[in-house]
């Protein structure tokens, strides 16, 4: 597992390091194919092929292979006008996440090449090579290294290097095709305006919105940008005054091409994240020999959780996610994967909740490695109890409930309430599993006093007696007529008109107690002559303290 830098540091690309941009110009397909166990060139590559992803208007090509784009297939296109030009293309579904997670495991396999490594995404990788060429015989030796290591893994790569990461993106990705028999590597004392003044605008990593108004104005190679030309007939400078004056409320680098064309020659900085891989705590038994009863199992099993607890209290962590791994002689692997509702380190718990996965392993000849690995781990914070209180406490806390529940009933079967942001209270909560991230709340419960019990749906009320425009003095519910005797309200509640019809009614909410001394919660829907019904309906929603 990975981090993309955000537990990390940021490293500012200098001028005077070197920067090798590796380009993954067919991730997708590649992925595909080693996916398939098919290898570039076999039976995939001789038919069309296109991968393709599901939209509003449907599915839409992400990725072409040699054979689709020569039968007028292209990436961006809808499936339904491919097939026009290509009625037996074959297509396959994409998968960025995927993706993505491939990259990342990418990132970290190129460390080998240098200190460390920045995702580029969606499919490409920064690699800081700054001193480490020497090793293998010059820049040169190192290009032709990673060319041959990525081939052997059976993936297309384009590299360069130069001085600065957005020169190094700029020849990997147009440089192959613009600049000739130029070489991929742009050395340390080369003019980089000079060298990369052949390619285009597209180099400079702009949105489409601002390579078209680049093309539009006239500029299409990065030459252009650095050189102030004049318009003879209208003595109209054009250069990099006139953009700046276009561009100055761009803040962004993507839509602001003097602020990638400063990036690209080293005069602004441009931060990296560095992609640090996670060890995650593992621990392991290989057995002298194999073991056929459970009962052996679930003694190998408490000493890895020992192991594992002790492992995770040295790094002051908790296992979210735990993995169980058994290798039977065979060579069949048995893996056994546990989520809980909250980081633990408790050797006797992680026992109790796996025990109820391993009754139906079927040992065979015998296991004879055992692993436990934690895939997801978080901060445990160290606490100091009264140790006899500790001692005289029985009983289980919410967290391992949860888990034990999880486990005995399945995952879809334990749900939790959590807030939801609307103001309509039948809608201010949803169910969702213990394990999903609680969503972002804007605190308006906060500020509303709620019944303490809500019927799950509102109950009609026959309103004997009421004011205009105010509370009932008289009501009937469930056969029982109720006198008012204190209010307190309203609290008005308007409709969701981005969700319901025009027509929907606004609520006025009261807090009553009857004669008897009970509380309710009941609300009018609509007023009289709103113009979207008749008289209003009134309700029963809750019943308070």
């Amino acid at each position: 597992m990975t981090g993309d830098g955000g537990a990390g540091h940021v490293i500012e690309a200098q001028p005077h390091r070197r920067i090798l941009s590796l380009w993954l110009c067919d991730l997708a397909l590649d992925r595909w194919r080693l996916a398939q166990g098919l290898k570039r060139g076999e039976g995939a590559d001789a038919q069309p092929l296109v991968l393709i992803a599901d939209t509003a208007h449907g599915p839409r090509i992400t990725a072409v292979n040699r054979a689709a784009a020569e039968e007028g297939a292209c990436v961006g296109t809808m499936l339904a006008d491919a097939r026009t030009l290509c009625p037996h293309i074959v297509t396959a579904p994409a998968d960025p996440a995927g993706d993505r997670a491939f990259l990342e495991k990418l990132a970290v396999w190129a460390l080998r090449w240098g200190p460390w490594t920045a995702l580029d995404a969606p499919d490409g990788l920064l690699v800081d090579v700054t001193a480490v060429a020497h090793l293998f015989g010059g820049e040169a030796g190192l290009l032709e290294d990673v060319q041959t290591s990525f081939a052997h893994r059976g993936l297309t790569v384009r590299a360069a290097i130069a001085p600065t990461a957005g020169a190094a993106w700029a020849v990997s990705h147009f440089g192959y095709h613009f600049a000739g028999p130029r070489s991929a590597i742009i050395g340390p004392q080369d003019d980089l305006a000079s060298r990369l003044s052949d390619l285009p605008v597209a180099a400079l990593r702009l949105d489409d919105a601002v390579l078209t108004t680049l093309r539009r104005l006239g500029l299409k190679r990065l030459g252009q940008l650095t050189v102030i030309e004049a318009d003879e007939e209208n003595r109209k400078e054009v250069g990099r005054d006139a953009l700046q004056r276009r561009f100055r409320n761009r803040k962004s680098p993507a839509s602001n091409p003097l602020i990638r064309l400063d990036q690209i020659l080293g005069k602004v900085p441009e931060p990296l994240l560095p992609v640090i891989p996670q060890r995650m705590p593992l621990v392991q038994r290989r057995l002298m020999e194999p073991i056929r009863h459970r009962s052996l199992l679930d003694q190998v099993l408490a000493d890895l959780a020992t192991d594992m607890a002790r492992e995770l209290d040295g790094k002051a962590q908790g296992a979210r996610q735990l993995e169980l791994g058994l290798w039977r002689v065979d060579g069949e692997v048995i893996i056994r994967r546990l989520e809980l509702a909250s980081a633990t380190r408790d050797p006797a718990h992680i026992c109790w909740l796996f025990a109820a996965k391993l009754d139906d392993v079927e040992a065979g000849f015998g296991i004879e490695i055992v692993r436990l690995r934690v895939s997801w781990a978080e901060p445990v914070e160290l606490d100091q109890r009264d140790f006899e209180a500790a001692a005289k406490q029985h009983g289980t806390s919410l967290s391992a409930c949860i888990d034990r529940l999880t486990v005995r009933l399945g995952e879809g079967a334990v749900t939790r309430p959590v807030p939801f942001a609307s103001h309509i209270p039948e809608r201010a909560q949803r169910w969702q599993k213990p394990l999903d991230p609680q969503p972002a709340s804007q605190g308006e419960l906060a500020f509303h006093k709620r019944p303490l019990k809500l019927l799950d749906h509102a109950e009609r009320i026959a309103v004997l007696y009421a004011t205009p425009d105010g509370y009932p003095k008289r009501f009937r519910w469930r056969g029982i007529v109720h006198e008012v005797s204190r209010v307190e309200g309203p609290e008005r509640i308007a409709p969701e008109w981005w969700r319901e019809r025009s027509t929907a009614r606004l609520r006025d909410y009261y807090r009553i107690e009857d004669d008897r001394g009970r509380r309710y919660w009941i609300y009018r829907q609509g007023i009289v002559g709103d113009g979207r019904g008749g008289l209003p309906d009134w309700y029963l929603h809750g019943m308070c303290a």
